[in-house]
């Protein structure tokens, strides 16, 4: 990592002897995981914590600062929810030990945002084992995001780390970080009416039931557990948006992908075909009624085939069909949407086409029902 280029890391370890507190993980915040309950006045020194076990809940390791309706310079640091989040300097973590079930899968939700004038370039990542998940850029006008990153549970208890392994000259230029959550994800099927798995979104990670800006997946390898079960997202370095019905205008259902980094990221899924067959690809487009007015055109992609469908989006809300045919070309077919143009929502952050019940079946009567699994 390049000296003045602070990032953030997620780790989750094999925890060893057990000589704290065990949370049991539930779906929703962690214990203290909006860090409200706070540590005794004598273990701060101004705004930074002394004591390794001076936040209720956590442990913390180097420079961790408590942050309370505080101000750096002329600049506020709001929280996005309740009035605490701590913040990690130059090689700070801050770690929860948790109670899992092996070979569960679970995501984690997580809120960050950056704090120094050198804000922009700041490079916050997410790793786990050897995969790097960067998240970068920030896509809301508070300066706060919400992101996920899920695994599968090797062990029943884990450490849940999160750390900033960033060199600044500032230490105190560090992300600040608030609202930790976990979620447990189920595995959807496939259909007798859709080969592909959660094409309706609908299950994903934890969504704050207060937050209005939705939560980011960013890129992930092939390898990876996604915190969208069945779908990847293909990036270097831009996330796609997962968004709900309480907030924004939804299509189908509950749940659906706002893609807001243009080509820069797809979202893809990998299905199984039979070469020479034929395929019909239906799914939504629209918007998420939140102000992002623009002619929206989204591209699918499947084998050789591909169709674009364009949608004149007034920032209110609505949505239309769009359809593919395709033949399969092998045994394996992935399965592509893309936005194909950047857009903007007055306030300057990115926004883009809102995408939902994606659905693919074998056009050849009874044929659909031999390839399920």
């Amino acid at each position: 990592m390049a000296k003045g280029t602070p990032c953030m890391a997620l780790l989750v370890l094999l925890v060893g002897v057990a000589d704290r507190v065990v949370s049991t993980a539930t779906d929703g915040l962690l214990p203290n995981g909006n860090f409200e309950e706070r540590p005794d006045k004598s273990q701060l020194n101004g705004t930074i914590v002394k004591g390794r076990f001076s936040i209720p809940r956590w442990e913390i390791s180097g420079f961790v600062e408590y942050i309370d309706g505080q101000k750096q310079g002329e600049m506020v640091l709001p929280v996005p929810e309740g009035a605490c989040a701590v913040r990690l300097g130059n090689d700070a973590s801050i770690r929860q030990k948790i109670n899992l079930t092996r070979r569960t899968e679970y995501s984690i939700t997580f809120s960050a945002a950056r704090t120094c004038a050198q804000a922009e370039k700041l490079n916050v990542s997410v790793i786990f084992d050897s995969g790097l998940l960067p998240i970068q850029t920030v896509y809301t006008s508070s300066g706060w995001d919400s992101y996920a990153w899920a695994f599968r549970a090797k062990h029943t208890v884990v450490w849940l780390t999160i750390h900033n392994p960033g060199v600044e000259e500032d230490p105190a230029c560090g992300p600040l970080i608030d609202s930790v959550a976990i979620k447990t994800l189920s595995r959807p099927r496939r259909t007798n009416s859709n080969m592909l798995r959660n094409g309706d979104f609908e299950e994903g990670p934890y969504i704050f039931p207060g937050s209005t800006w939705g939560v980011l997946v960013p890129p992930m390898d092939e390898d990876d557990f996604s915190p969208l079960p069945g779908w990847m997202i293909m990036s270097d370095t831009k996330s796609v948006k997962y968004v709900d019905a309480p907030h924004h205008r939804v299509p189908h259902g509950a749940r659906a992908v706002e893609l807001v980094a243009g080509r820069e990221t797809a979202l893809v899924q990998e299905v199984a075909t039979v070469p020479g067959r034929s395929y019909r690809m239906l799914f939504y487009v629209g918007d998420a009624a939140n102000g992002c007015e623009a002619s929206m055109i989204v591209m699918a992609y499947a084998a050789r085939a591909s169709q674009q469908v364009q949608y004149d989006s007034h920032g209110v809300g609505g949505h239309k069909r769009g359809k593919m045919d395709f033949v399969a070309v092998d045994k394996l077919t992935r399965v592509v949407l893309q936005s194909m143009n950047y857009h903007m929502k007055p306030d300057g952050t990115l926004c883009g086409p809102v995408v939902d019940d994606v659905s693919l079946v074998s056009v050849r009567k009874g044929a659909a029902r031999r390839l399920f699994r």
